[in-house]
């Protein structure tokens, strides 16, 4: 039997602004909303941990599309299934995360219809941090037997992105050698962990000593400093140590900018750039130096329902455990995630663990 539902949930909710900011930053306030009863096809999840993604911040900002007003924040959550509109469901008192978009199923190249990421907007209306949520039970992913609520709460969003990018698009494979830009950030590290499980050779640009020594730890071949002009011909150099006349088979992006110009020369005839954002420049030029070496240049988003279940079972074939930078307590505590995301500190992703019962009453 289901226990009895609390009739509201407290959750983090976007408010506008009571200052006239400039830029503009819109509050993210904590209230209690009703909670529905489950109907047939749902289920309640009580949510142990949510994760941050740059996506948070960006809707504070106003700088992300449809958001809307009193939305709640958060794309990745994780937690128990309490509750069930179907009679004996199986999912009762398992571990689960959310599925953290709509719209895309499992087509390969694209999404079947419009498609929306959880958390802040009106398309789905639907947000992670929050202390329970009904959601379709489709819409929920079982957690791997090798993690805990507040590791697989770093995985949904940056690893169907980090797998899109990785295994669809690039196409790795055992033995190649992949360029990882902007190591530190969740979906950077994440496609690090993909490809060294794969077993390509892994190297990784940061502008902080200090991110690439502790990529190196875990497993990245070695690493340059993208603030020095010269970084993709120090990246070329451990090539060569490692194999002479070596190039790169692949390179998964995050900052955009001319990297085609410039590790472009280090990539192989054929060699793949695979772009997934564009953090330091909103352009990448294509020349005909690229063209004439078969270079291909692929956009990349976060991936289907399908990518995700792919990309969860090779994580709990391989033990992959998603790397977490800071653990914050209770959704109180949600401004110091959002000004660590906007200064950048983290190494891995950020992670609240809500309070219970309780605790979550003091």
């Amino acid at each position: 039997m289901s226990p009895k539902l609390p009739a509201t949930t407290r959750a983090l909710v976007l408010q506008e602004s009571k200052e006239q900011r400039k830029p503009l930053y819109h509050d993210a306030a904590l209230v209690e909303l009703p909670l529905a009863q489950p109907k047939p096809g749902e289920v309640v999840v009580k949510i142990v941990a949510v994760g941050f993604n740059h996506k948070d911040v960006w809707i504070r900002m106003g700088q992300y599309p449809a958001i809307a007003i009193g939305a709640v924040f958060g794309g990745d959550g994780a937690g128990t299934v309490i509750a069930s509109g179907t009679p004996n469901d199986p999912l009762l008192n398992t571990h689960v995360f959310l599925t953290p978009s709509r719209g895309w199923e499992k087509d390969p190249q694209a999404p079947e219809s419009r498609f929306g990421i959880l958390g802040g907007g009106s398309f789905p209306p639907l947000g992670t941090f929050a202390e329970y949520i009904v959601v379709e039970r489709d819409q929920v992913i079982q957690t791997p037997k090798h993690l805990d609520d507040v590791h697989v709460a770093a995985w949904p969003i940056g690893g169907v992105t980090a797998w899109r990018a990785v295994a669809v698009n690039a196409q790795v494979k055992e033995g190649q050698n992949i360029l990882i830009t902007g190591i530190g950030g969740g979906v950077a590290l994440l496609a690090m962990q993909l490809c060294i499980a794969m077993g390509a050779n892994v190297y990784v640009t940061s502008g902080s000593a200090d991110k690439l020594s502790r990529a190196i730890s875990l497993g990245a071949k070695g690493g340059a400093n993208y603030k020095d002009k010269d970084w993709w011909a120090q990246i070329g150099m451990l090539l060569n140590t490692n194999k002479k006349g070596a190039m790169l088979d692949a390179i998964i992006d995050s900052a955009g900018g001319d990297i085609m110009g410039q590790a472009g020369k280090i990539l192989k005839q054929g060699g793949r750039v695979v772009c997934y954002g564009m953090t330091a420049n909103p352009k990448i030029t294509l020349t005909m130096r690229q063209v004439l070496a078969n270079q291909q240049l692929l956009g990349s988003t976060m991936g289907s329902h399908q990518d995700l279940k792919d990309a969860t079972d090779f994580i709990a074939k391989h033990r992959i455990v998603p790397i977490v930078s800071h653990v914050l307590d209770g959704l109180e505590s949600a401004d110091e995630g959002f000004e660590l995301l906007k200064r950048g500190d983290q190494f891995g992703k950020v992670v609240i663990k809500l309070r219970t019962g309780i605790e979550a009453k003091l």
